[in-house]
């Protein structure tokens, strides 16, 4: 007697990969969204992301990444699941199954490399309220903001939506932004150096009335976690 599975016996779920992909710009933390061309939900706006490719991509990592690339023309440095979301409510065509990431850039142009595909933007995550946004995309974007804003008080991690060189008071202004509340800047200055992150550029830039000193990530460098919080 055969007692081994058949895949040709059960439903299989569809399976995609989605990305909210954060930045800060203009004082607010933006998150790039795609205007959908094709069903459903066409003419929406949702996040950048699609089905996983067995013959191409070797991961959903990697899935991620070239959807990316696809639909918005950019490919983040930093990448990191998020959560699965999944349910027969979230997809018209059946029950689907979504591993989601994020992920975080300097602010970049950004234009779709594929014709699924009519618009890209950076949008407010404040202003995504007021739009039509398509599937539970709205919710998984708030789960990221959530992980975000978590992680961006006990470790370095928004110094990804900044360029290559930058300030401290550049680096304040974004974290300050993500979480939404004022830190202080010697606790900031205390983690820079505790990290061992960053090395200083030899070269100044002028802010206000004196020079402030540019700071770059070291190659290869890991994400440092703290025990404790940013002092807020």
């Amino acid at each position: 007697m055969n007692n081994q599975y058949q895949l040709a016996d059960y439903k299989n779920p569809l399976f995609t990969v989605d990305s909210v992909l954060f930045t800060v710009s203009e004082g607010a933390l933006k998150v790039l969204i795609v205007k959908r061309a094709i069903e459903p939900f066409i003419g929406q706006w949702g996040l950048p992301g699609g089905f996983v490719d067995v013959d191409v991509d070797l991961s959903t990592d990697i899935t991620a990444l070239r959807k990316l690339k696809e639909k918005t023309g950019v490919a983040p440095p930093y990448l990191e699941q998020l959560q699965v979301f999944s349910g027969n409510e979230r997809d018209p065509r059946g029950f689907s199954v979504t591993l989601a990431y994020f992920a975080l850039i300097a602010e970049q142009d950004a234009a779709p490399h594929i014709d699924t595909v009519d618009d890209v933007q950076w949008i407010d995550v404040d202003a995504l309220a007021n739009m039509s946004i398509a599937f539970d995309h709205q919710h998984i974007i708030e789960k990221a903001q959530q992980r975000l804003q978590q992680k961006a008080l006990y470790s370095m991690l928004p110094v990804y939506c900044l360029p290559k060189y930058f300030t401290v008071a550049q680096l304040m202004q974004v974290i300050e932004i993500i979480i939404g509340k004022a830190i202080q800047r010697k606790s900031l200055l205390r983690r820079i150096d505790a990290s061992a992150m960053f090395e200083k550029v030899d070269e100044k830039v002028k802010s206000g009335g004196r020079f402030a000193q540019l700071y770059t990530l070291k190659p290869g460098v890991s994400i440092v976690n703290f025990d404790c919080n940013l002092s807020i």
